[in-house]
């Protein structure tokens, strides 16, 4: 679900490929999700909304956490998403739906609760005009959950200078190309400010945090990473001999040695939407 603008198709999306759905599924820990719903405080009974859904897991774990009485309906643009989240997650009480959460969202109705992770660093331009957007689909004294990283992917320590220097080009490039916000963390709370929701609270911790040997399913992520975003946003490499191979030869070769450390901070935001106003 990628931005519009001119000379872009609406849903332009660097990650993009035919393993997405795979990447997703395999990153998404549910023990996490569930952390984070309960604490954004998800209940029994709730009509939940999963905007941005991706493989259908998270929309999974959100409609056990509503029962009994509870039911969910995740969004994503992508096709195969969709297709993959039908096939895996559809069950009674849980439906999904191809469809772009920045469309009118008017016959679903509203929703007690929302959630939103990792979708609004693919929005830099509009980020904010989406969440008034999908606010109007929350009911008076819903939640809303937005969960997003910060300093997405740079933080990292063990890098030759020439790869550092690599990676903060690419970051830049993918502001300019992709729309990507690797800083969207720290907007969360702003946003539910600026619109004027109540008992706004915040949380911050770790998603990456990478150190001693890599286990497959990181490895796996990281790959995908680099093989299917990057070449996209059309940079030579100059240090690396205009060559993406040499660069992602070395950037695996840190990924893979145990002494590298990356973390990278994920925050949570949760707020209610006024009853009077």
């Amino acid at each position: 679900m990628k931005k519009q603008t001119q000379g872009k198709t609406k849903n332009h999306y660097l990650m993009e490929s035919q393993e997405e759905s795979i990447r997703l599924d395999q990153k998404t820990d549910p023990l996490v999700v569930e952390k984070q719903a309960r604490w954004a405080g998800i209940q029994p009974g709730m009509r939940i909304a999963d905007l941005g859904c991706g493989s259908g897991k998270t929309t999974q774990v959100l409609y056990s956490l509503a029962q009994p009485g509870g039911e969910a309906v995740g969004l994503d643009f992508a096709p195969n998403r969709y297709e993959f989240a039908q096939s895996h997650y559809t069950k009674p009480g849980v439906r999904f739906l191809c469809r772009d959460v920045r469309d009118s969202l008017d016959d679903l109705g509203t929703f007690d609760f929302i959630w939103v992770r990792f979708l609004l660093e693919y929005y830099l331009s509009s980020s904010l005009k989406i969440v008034q957007h999908i606010s109007k689909y929350l009911k008076p004294g819903g939640t809303l959950c937005l969960i997003d990283l910060d300093h997405n992917s740079l933080n990292h320590y063990g890098l030759s200078e020439k790869l550092e220097k690599s990676l903060k080009d690419l970051t830049a490039l993918s502001q300019e190309k992709a729309d990507f916000d690797p800083w969207v963390g720290r907007k969360l709370y702003s946003f539910f400010y600026d619109l004027g929701y109540e008992k706004i609270s915040v949380d911050v911790s770790a998603h990456h945090l990478i150190y001693g040997p890599l286990n497959e399913m990181e490895a796996f992520n990281w790959v995908k990473k680099s093989e299917v975003g990057l070449p996209k946003l059309g940079y030579d490499f100059p240090a690396y001999q205009g060559s993406f191979n040499k660069f992602h030869k070395e950037f695996m070769e840190y990924i893979r040695n145990p002494r590298r450390f990356i973390y990278t901070p994920v925050i949570a935001c949760r707020g209610i939407k006024p009853v009077y106003g």
